[in-house]
């Protein structure tokens, strides 16, 4: 499916409001609604929305700390970046992780209550002899720029 500029725009706008109405999206890209619900459709079933989520204010639940972490592995055949994954993947407070060109081999995000559960998480990844070979963590103190929306317009080349 090739996209044009009004099934970017849709995309664009649902990504900033999962939970637009159909006619106010319609309004938005301007389409009649008829049209535009069949659009939305065919983009998921083109696999272009994947789902809806809830944006979550996290400082309302409670204290938290995000931690970037570099991770290099002892050693890079296929068996051991496969045997970190799977055991990375097993921890929720991993909210991302990214295979990365340089000098390191993994970049993940981690979410945490706090130091004490962050550290306790590495120690256990560290103990369970999946080839972390060294990692060094950032402490994020502050993030003064979040966007939960990608500039799709800008590498979407729509007609």
């Amino acid at each position: 499916m090739k996209l044009d500029k009004i099934d970017v725009r849709i995309l664009s706008e649902l990504q900033k409001n999962g939970r637009i109405t159909n006619v106010e999206l319609a309004d938005l890209v301007h389409l009649s609604p008829s049209p535009c619900l069949m659009r939305v459709k065919k983009l998921q079933t083109e696999g272009y929305i994947t789902g809806y989520s809830a944006q979550i204010n996290i400082a309302k639940l409670g204290q938290s700390l995000t931690v970037f972490t570099e991770v290099t592995l002892r050693n890079h055949k296929q068996i051991d970046f496969a045997r970190f994954i799977t055991a990375v993947e097993k921890f929720d407070e991993v909210i991302e992780c990214h295979l990365v060109s340089g000098g390191y081999d993994y970049l993940m995000k981690f979410m945490t209550a706090g130091i004490a559960e962050y550290q306790a998480i590495m120690e256990r990844l560290i103990e369970m002899e999946i080839g972390i070979d060294k990692y060094f963590s950032f402490v994020i103190l502050k993030s003064p720029i979040v966007k939960s929306h990608l500039p799709l317009e800008s590498f979407a080349k729509g007609d």
